[in-house]
């Protein structure tokens, strides 16, 4: 007689196959400390492409989360390239150019754009705006202009929206003049817009040039062009930011006369504006005033008056505001927490502040700009081990420390003058290299200085070695 197969072995195979579990997400910050502690390329790889699921959501957020780590999120970015069953979108290769840009690796900039035109990616619009924005922050303002005016060459014919985005990178760069004579130049084989108008008189704001600004406004309308209410609320900024409170709240009354359609953005503005210049009680009837008539405050209304609270007025109102937003159904964002938390360290409440850096993880992650206080403020008031704890928290992969956090814990490393502070800051200094920050020359000197005096020779030569590299050796030294 044949075997027969038993029951259990005829069930158990078909069960597993048919129920078999998919598996579980990958985790963000899991792979993102991976991704930090591995000194193996090799092994990386295979561990990055033995991982299934890969979307372009989760590596976004997996860059986003290397940011102020340069070095390690190209390194992700490149390993990732060639996944069997993955492939990266025209997302992830501008936020790869954008941080090659930051590092000035013009070189991997340039390829990444070849990489995206082969895969029929790109580069888009978008990609030569962070490109040319990368330019003008590193003062190459002429060269942003080749890079805009060489977009054909590279597949990406120029119109309306990429010449407006453009001027925006500049105008954002206090480069208000250079717009201007841009936009007079290829206004007519654009067709500038109303948007163009705006973006070229929000540069001229910036720059507190309220005349330039009214200029181009009258400049529009003689151009049968109407002003939106874009235009109308960016030279009420414009006023405000430039201190001339009288003539702001005077073009706001004109802008209720003429029955514009206020809405929360110009009352924000009217409502910082008064702040900024201490005339509280007015900031809060304007406050007031924004329900009376119909326009609810959104969150950023309630972040400018919270601001202003807590420069000018007190804390405590600020902390009142906040739980009142709260009770009216507002969800805070990162901007309303830290400038709270600013508040709360300013005026010593260093405990409370903490507290509701805890509570901000309920609502959003803690920023760059949450960890940077908290640590500017312990090292002011000589708390240099708080100020390393809550550095020591950034590690994780959540939010990374960049350049400022380095400046600011290296430089409290000098007050006490003790020789372990010193090798702190000499560490500090050579991981933020090898994040791929450029320290500065006094930075470097400083450091190297310290140790030196403090005894610390061995370590000193490391810091020359790393400044030489980092071109920033000083002309006259003897070690």
């Amino acid at each position: 007689m044949p075997n027969l197969p038993t029951t259990t072995s005829k069930l158990t195979k078909p069960i597993s196959t048919a129920y078999s579990l998919p598996p579980p997400p990958l985790h963000p910050a899991a792979i993102t400390n991976q991704i930090l502690k591995s000194d193996n390329p090799q092994s990386l790889t295979q561990t990055l492409h033995t991982l299934s699921g890969w979307t372009p959501n989760l590596v976004q957020t997996i860059l986003k989360r290397l940011w102020n780590h340069g070095p390690k999120a190209l390194q992700f970015f490149n390993l990732l390239d060639n996944h069997p069953s993955y492939c990266h979108s025209a997302a992830a290769f501008d936020h790869a150019i954008d941080i090659a840009a930051r590092l000035r690796d013009y070189k991997t900039i340039w390829a990444l754009v070849c990489r995206m035109r082969s895969r029929k990616l790109g580069p888009t619009p978008k990609t030569f705006a962070i490109i040319a924005e990368r330019y003008v922050s590193a003062g190459k303002a002429d060269k942003a202009v080749k890079v805009f005016l060489s977009m054909h060459e590279h597949g990406c014919q120029q119109d309306l929206n990429s010449f407006n985005a453009f001027l925006d990178v500049l105008c954002k760069s206090k480069r208000a003049e250079m717009a201007y004579r841009l936009f007079k130049i290829f206004r007519g084989r654009f067709r500038a817009d109303v948007i163009s108008y705006n973006i070229i008189a929000n540069g001229f704001c910036l720059k507190k040039q309220i005349p330039r600004a009214l200029e181009v406004m009258k400049e529009m309308v003689e151009r049968g062009l109407e002003p939106t209410l874009t235009t109308y609320n960016t030279l009420l900024k414009g006023y405000f930011r430039a201190g001339q409170v009288t003539e702001g709240w005077v073009f706001f009354l004109e802008m209720k006369k003429r029955n514009i359609d206020i809405d929360a953005v110009t009352y924000t503005t009217v409502v910082h504006g008064f702040g900024v210049a201490g005339e509280v009680e007015k900031a809060r009837k304007v406050f007031d005033e924004m329900i009376g008539a119909g326009v609810l405050p959104s969150v950023a209304t309630y972040n400018a008056l919270i601001q202003v609270l807590c420069k000018k007025d007190c804390v405590e109102n600020a902390v009142l505001m906040f739980e009142d937003m709260l009770r009216k159904g507002y969800v805070p964002n990162a901007t309303t927490y830290n400038v709270l938390i600013r508040g709360l360290c300013h005026a010593g409440k260093m405990d409370m502040a903490i507290e509701y850096m805890d509570k901000m993880k309920d609502d959003c992650d803690p920023t760059i700009q949450t960890y940077n206080v908290v640590i500017r403020y312990y090292c002011d008031d000589g708390e240099i081990e708080k100020a390393l704890v809550v550095f020591e928290k950034m590690s994780g992969g959540t939010c990374l420390p960049n350049l400022d956090t380095y400046n600011i814990l290296i430089s409290a490393m000098f007050v006490r003058k003790k020789s372990d502070d010193l090798l702190i800051a000499g560490k500090l200094l050579t991981e933020m290299v090898d994040r791929g920050f450029l320290p500065r020359k006094f930075t470097f000197n400083r450091v190297l200085n310290g140790l030196m005096l403090t005894g610390n020779q061995g370590f000193a030569q490391e810091i020359l070695r790393l400044q030489s590299k980092c071109g920033r050796l000083p002309r006259h030294f003897r070690l």
